[in-house]
């Protein structure tokens, strides 16, 4: 029961957040960038970008809260939450290994996202015993985005 109000409340918090970073990315996307760092200036293509990633993530912040209330969607916002999570997360690390370290902001942004969508993790796995573990695929993922970057894992 406990684990239950756990997971809910994870799912609530990680879709609100979802929510709001994609209603900002998507209708503002020149000012909310720009509480980090981001100068997006005119680019078209760039601004286009920002809203297609901020569409994503505002119906992905609908599903997973949509988790929290519905037994039959839990799994799939848990696995949503460590998609989103995860994949943003680890690609950070992977950008501040490649090109250096962000706006303090946004180095902020990676640890929240590496703990939201790892927390994810270890309840969805609490909650299934998949075939294959999502601690392995997500290792074999930041292994082939090393391999890619010329870092030598150890």
């Amino acid at each position: 029961m406990r684990q239950l109000m756990v997971v809910k409340s994870l799912l609530v918090i990680a879709g609100i957040i979802s929510i709001i970073v994609g209603i900002g990315q998507l209708f503002f996307p020149v000012a909310f960038e720009a509480s980090s760092g981001v100068d997006l200036g005119g680019n078209v293509s760039l601004l286009s970008e920002m809203r297609g990633a901020g569409g994503v993530l505002l119906g992905g912040g609908i599903l997973i809260i949509m988790g929290a209330f519905s037994t039959s969607l839990r799994g799939v916002s848990l696995i949503l939450t460590v998609l989103i999570g995860l994949g943003y997360g680890i690609a950070r690390v992977y950008g501040m290994l490649v090109d250096g370290i962000p706006h303090p902001v946004l180095v902020g942004v990676a640890i929240g996202e590496l703990v939201i969508g790892g927390l994810a993790l270890l309840l969805y796995q609490g909650l299934r015993k998949p075939a294959y573990t999502l601690p392995a695929l997500s290792t074999i993922l930041f292994l082939i985005l090393l391999s890619d970057s010329g870092v030598t894992p150890i």
